[in-house]
């Protein structure tokens, strides 16, 4: 019987935790690729850097940068940063990332390539000179899950990193995993009210 409410327990807290924040996949690898020409392969090559590389779900997406989060170098970087969010509501949004990018990378929300830069890109805290960030605006998103996917080349000096959204009408807020949390699934519901009900059947069982 014990078993059995842990296990109900354990299936209603699994179907309802992936709601409760927005995931952030922080990726890299070794590369020694120079500039690319399309969004699309930067997606290809940075993919495979980052295969065999570091992963990390971050907390926040603020000065992110391969050597503050795994240690591992300051040049020759291949980065992927995914984050998955969700809207309980349609609306327009926007987003920006301030990175450092030696060699150019590209932006991709759901899919879709929505921002290239082949130049160098040195964003050092500065949102005022448009060539060294990526800007995505006013985007207008339905209800649901959403993903976000930043490729990027560094040759050299893996500086902070950092990564915000902002509602139409609203300022910019940086990613955290207290944000736009994802939507979950009709499957996900299921699965709490499957747990919920097996915890309800332990209840009555020990009453009689």
């Amino acid at each position: 019987m014990k078993n059995f409410k842990f296990a109900a327990l354990a299936l209603a807290l699994a179907a309802f935790g992936s709601a409760n924040a927005a995931v952030i996949t922080f990726q890299t690898g070794s590369s020694n690729a120079a500039a690319q020409l399309t969004a699309q392969d930067y997606a290809d090559v940075v993919n495979a850097a980052v295969a065999g590389g570091n992963s990390k779900v971050l907390a926040s997406y603020d000065n992110v940068s391969n050597n503050s989060v795994f240690g591992t170098g300051t040049s020759n970087i291949a980065f992927k940063s995914t984050i998955d969010f969700g809207l309980s509501s349609a609306g327009t949004y926007s987003f920006r990332a301030g990175v450092d990018f030696g060699k150019g990378g590209a932006v991709f929300l759901d899919g879709t390539a929505v921002d290239l830069k082949t130049n160098d890109m040195w964003w050092s805290g500065n949102y005022g000179n448009s060539s060294q960030y990526f800007q995505v605006s006013n985007a207008a998103l339905s209800a649901g899950n959403h993903t976000l996917t930043i490729y990027g080349l560094e040759g050299c000096c893996d500086g902070g990193q950092q990564v915000q959204f902002a509602k139409a009408g609203e300022g910019y807020q940086t990613f955290t995993d207290a944000t736009l949390a994802p939507v979950p699934e009709p499957e996900t519901y299921a699965m709490l009210l499957g747990g919920l009900a097996m915890l309800g059947a332990v209840a009555r069982r020990r009453r009689a």
